[in-house]
């Protein structure tokens, strides 16, 4: 045991015995001389909260020893940054740029393509002034080749430990905060630089990409009939190998190259038979470039999860690799030789860090390029047996033994060989002079930094070392009197916490039993039951607090505040929580009404409890319930009767409205009438809620007919448009209801449509006129707003039906992601407390008096309405998901993979008998709109979903240099 927590115990273990009403000074005396008289000895030798005079508790053994210069400042040393010698420079990783740094290094280790970059014109004229560079004024490359001219001459002639790329990144318009697929990057970058450099007049600029990286092979088709070969000609600047299945990289290269048969109903048109014929098809060889790339195809798409995953599996490669067999023109010398390896570390597609093991050209030496840290390996030898063993594979497969010049890899993901002929570089590349000076004038801001933070350094240790002659002195001097006593009040309090906890098990016990009895008479207290099942914890938790009250003062004492911020935090916790009784507490602070919530205890019970909570509230068994309580709990009961008697008689007045029984239809019009009137369906379905539920629902007293009608008074719908597509916001009503209807509820606006014959014809003509009249001009506007809501919405519910069989079906395998449903919309309504009113069915004095609007809240307003009044009804086996106007036909894909567990290459969509099959499409253009019901077949079950829990964090498809620069050529 330590030995202050032995003093502690010792001082206190009276306290355990001793009631606080026996504390006597002889107490007090004790525990002081056994606490706290080492401590001013200094024979404690530990950190003594409990103790202002502890020497020992103020630090005197750090201040009067030998103290490190480094523990006066938290400035590095500058000469840290600073690049070491015969090696190489790194670049800062932004966030998630490693996988561009990798890269970048990969290629200035390309000296042909560094010298090719160097002789590129640059607009660095325009910054240079006179004899050199304009000093108040910043270099930005405005070109990609400026910006890696720049950097390469940073990364070869800086002083730097390393270097920023923020602005080579930001021409790209890369976000910096989102890994992207490296080798995606490379293609796309390889593509923009090649392009870039076309437009250059030197031929050993201009064609630097294809000389380096550029090969070409041929699709070669044999028609097995007559034997005629055909042949398509294709450019490469990388070899796409697949690696599942396969150990050796040999093995993936045949495989590329490898004869494909065409049969069946892949046979091949010849055009010499003039028929389908069989066929044989493989790709031929025919150049081989200085630099071959060769990426390794570890990130593969799933077809089960619809998302990418990476193939953690070992593949072996030599550091020579012969290409001679593989090509169709022999004779040449195609031997290569390993230059850089580039590696994922990490087991999943979506997260992970990319490195880089590079050879240098002059040297021969091998580095490992970490983003800011590069390693040299030792031997000029490759060594991957580190980066193998940093992440555990999934799969636990034993790494290959690998003979002498072999290598085998389950991170590496690209290859880089050079020809072996190429003679080796004898000299360095030469930075231009326009470069060099900019590079100077960089390494002159580093070497201005550098004595900056030294002299910072030096001026912080000088401080600190007055500070120690300082204290020392001081504590040569300070006086270190005795504390005769202890304050009593303070021991009373800590003996009571002590006594308390001691005994709380065996008073837990006595609880326990004394509720068991019967409490007779008026001699009992009310407790809550929810405090009474938690008591004893509860009672133990502010005990425990109370005991660390007095080590959390001392602390402060001796510097240990705690931050004002996380004490505010924990205060304002501890207020929300109910203490112990009361949750019998009313609104009003005095006993609840609800007997269901508390329990009689005798008087003896509560004695004990209030030892533990004597601040507690307390209620013997005589006392009266809230008056204000009991008030507003007969008005509640009144209020609910009254209720349910105007809901049972409008139920009877209109039992087919309310049953949506026998009701007319406009496009089918009854012969017994010549007059309907048209109330809002918003109306009718707030009226049945409330009907159905009149306790939990407020009565609807106005019918709300204006907002069928326009700023100007005149209806918003024509006859035909109530027939068809704008019959779901209106309801029609029988004569004999709407009789009915206008005793019971305020009517607004009488709206009616009658039906007349016209003409001495036989028959005549029929036709139908509203009260009031149509309004053309804000019919027209209603039109073009609901146009364009439904090509601008956001965050919108649509609705899928799986279909198997042409049937609709229910899929219940996988949960529901963002759900929206109608059944949760009418129990959010539902859950209005009562009392709380529509505001498009507040009663107004006046009747039917109309309250004026503006034109944008009638808009407004009218697109609640509708979006309310014609949400499309879910039906069994729908799954409802939240889309916006803007989202691509492959992003809802993606959200169906998650709902119906069906891969998006197995989705067939169609909307109102239309196929949807343009993935680039959003779903505006698509003509899907808010409520629409999409119809999903699968062309195959997927038996297995539980594989997509490692991949289930990546809900929405990749973006991948979409909007960057990369695309823009």
């Amino acid at each position: 045991m330590a030995p202050r927590l032995q003093l502690e115990k010792a001082a206190w273990r009276w306290a355990e015995t001793v009631r606080p009403e026996e504390v006597s000074q002889e107490h007090i005396e004790t525990a002081y001389r056994i606490w706290l008289e080492p401590c001013i000895r200094g024979v404690c030798r530990r950190n003594c909260k409990g103790n202002p005079n502890c020497l020992v508790g103020i630090g005197e053994h750090i201040w009067l020893g030998e103290i490190d210069e480094n523990s006066f400042h938290n400035i590095d040393d500058p000469n840290c940054e600073r690049r070491k010698k015969n090696s190489f420079v790194g670049l800062t990783n932004l966030g998630a740029t490693c996988y561009v740094n990798t890269f970048l290094q990969v290629w200035f280790l390309n000296l042909e393509l560094r010298q090719a970059l160097y002789l590129c014109p640059s607009t660095c004229n325009d910054y240079m002034m006179g004899d050199g560079i304009q000093e108040e004024k910043d270099y930005e490359p405005q070109t990609i080749c400026e910006h890696l001219q720049y950097l390469f001459a940073l990364l070869q002639n800086s002083n730097r430990r390393y270097i920023d790329p923020s602005g080579f990144v930001k021409a790209l318009g890369l976000d910096t905060g989102q890994q992207q697929d490296a080798q995606e990057f490379s293609k796309l970058f390889m593509s923009l630089l090649e392009d870039t450099l076309s437009k250059q007049k030197n031929p050993d600029v201009r064609n630097i990409v294809q000389q380096q990286f550029c090969g070409e092979y041929a699709y070669v088709t044999v028609c097995n009939q007559c034997g005629r070969e055909s042949k398509l000609l294709s450019k490469f600047y990388e070899l796409e190998l697949n690696i599942q299945g396969h150990k050796q990289l040999t093995d993936c290269i045949s495989e590329f190259l490898k004869e494909e048969k065409l049969e069946g109903d892949n046979r091949y048109f010849c055009e010499n038979c003039q028929s389908k014929q069989n066929a044989t098809r493989k790709i031929r060889l025919l150049s081989l470039p200085c630099t071959l790339n060769l990426q390794l195809m570890r990130f593969v798409f799933d077809r089960q999860t619809g998302h990418k995953k990476k193939l953690n599996t070992y593949i072996g490669f030599s550091e020579i690799l012969d290409m001679e067999p593989y090509v169709e023109h022999k004779g040449g010398s195609y031997v290569y030789e390993l230059s850089a390896v580039l590696i994922h570390r990490g087991v999943s597609a979506y997260s992970g860090h990319y490195i880089a093991h590079v050879k240098d050209p002059q040297s021969g030496e091998w580095y490992k390029f970490n983003d800011e840290d590069i390693e040299k390996m030792e031997g000029k030898k490759l060594q991957l047996g580190i980066e193998e063993d940093l992440e555990p594979s999934k799969s636990q497969t034993r790494k290959p033994k690998c003979g002498k010049g072999t290598h085998c890899s389950r991170n590496a993901y690209m290859l880089v060989y050079r020809l072996q002929t190429q003679e080796k570089p004898t000299t360095a590349v030469q930075v231009p002079a326009f470069l060099q000076e900019l590079v100077d004038r960089d390494n002159s801001k580093f070497e201005e930094w550098c004595i900056e933070m030294a002299e910072m350094r030096k001026q912080s240790v000088d401080k600190g070392k007055a500070k120690h002659e300082e204290v020392k002195e001081l504590y040569q001097r300070l006086p270190a009197g005795a504390v005769k006593a202890l304050c009593k009040e303070c021991v009373v309090e800590r003996c009571r916490v002590l006594r308390l906890k001691s005994q709380l098990n065996e008073d837990y016990k006595t609880v326990n039993n004394l509720l068991k009895a019967t409490v007779k008479g008026s001699d009992g207290f009310w407790v809550g039951k929810s405090s009474l099942r938690s008591w004893r914890q509860l009672a133990l938790e502010q005990l425990d607090e109370q005991d660390g009250d007095v080590d959390q003062s001392n602390g402060k004492m001796n510097g240990n505040t705690l931050n004002k911020d996380e004490s505010k935090e924990e205060r304002k916790e501890e207020e929300e929580e109910l203490n112990f009784n009361e949750d019998i507490l009313c609104p009003h602070g005095e006993l609840c009404i609800s007997e269901n919530e508390r329990r009689l205890v005798s008087k003896e019970a509560w004695s004990k409890l209030q030892q533990y909570f004597p601040k507690a509230p307390e209620f013997p068994s005589y006392r009266e319930c809230c008056s204000q309580c009991k008030i507003l709990e007969r008005e509640g009961e009144e209020n609910e009767a009254l209720h349910k008697m105007i809901a049972n008689e409008q139920k009877t007045s209109l039992p087919n409205l309310f049953q949506d029984k026998n009701r007319p239809c406009l496009s089918n019009w009854p012969e017994e009438t010549d007059v309907l009137y048209i109330v809002s369906q918003f109306f009718v379905e707030e009226w049945r809620k409330f009907v159905r539920k009149p306790t939990r629902c407020s009565p609807v007293s106005s019918v709300g007919n204006s907002a069928l009608l326009c700023p100007h008074g005149g209806l918003m719908f024509t006859f035909a448009s109530m027939t068809k597509e704008d019959s779901k916001l209106i309801a029609l009503i029988w004569p004999s209801e709407w009789q009915m209807i206008q005793k019971l509820f305020v009517v607004d606006h009488v709206i009616k449509i009658t039906r007349t014959e016209v003409g001495d014809a036989n028959p005549s003509e029929t036709q139908y006129i509203s009260e009031p009249k149509l309004c053309p001009e804000c019919r027209e506007g209603l039109l073009c707003q609901q146009q364009r809501d439904l090509r601008e919405y956001t965050q919108a519910t649509i609705y899928v039906h799986k279909v198997v069989d042409n049937k609709k079906v229910m899929k219940d395998s996988a949960p529901e992601l963002n759900v929206s449903s109608s059944e949760t919309e009418e129990d959010k309504e539902e859950a209005k407390p009562d009392g709380e009113k529509d505001p498009d069915f507040n009663q107004s004095n006046g009747g039917t008096k109309r309250q004026k609007i503006t034109h944008q809240n009638y808009i407004a307003y009218q697109k609640q309405v509708i979006r309310r009044s014609m949400r499309h009804r879910k039906v069994r086996g729908e799954k409802a998901l939240l889309v916006s106007a803007n989202q691509t036909l492959k992003e809802l894909k993606i959200q169906i993979m998650h709902a119906f567990s069906v891969a998006p290459f197995d989705q067939n969509l169609s909307i109102d008998g239309k196929i949807l099959s343009d993935d680039c499409a959003t779903l505006g253009t698509l003509g899907v709109i808010p409520e629409s019901v999409i119809l999903l077949k699968a062309d195959e079950p997927i038996a297995d979903y539980a594989a997509m829990d490692d991949v289930m964090q990546v809900c929405m498809p990749e973006e991948g240099f979409k909007g960057t620069g990369l695309l823009g050529h």
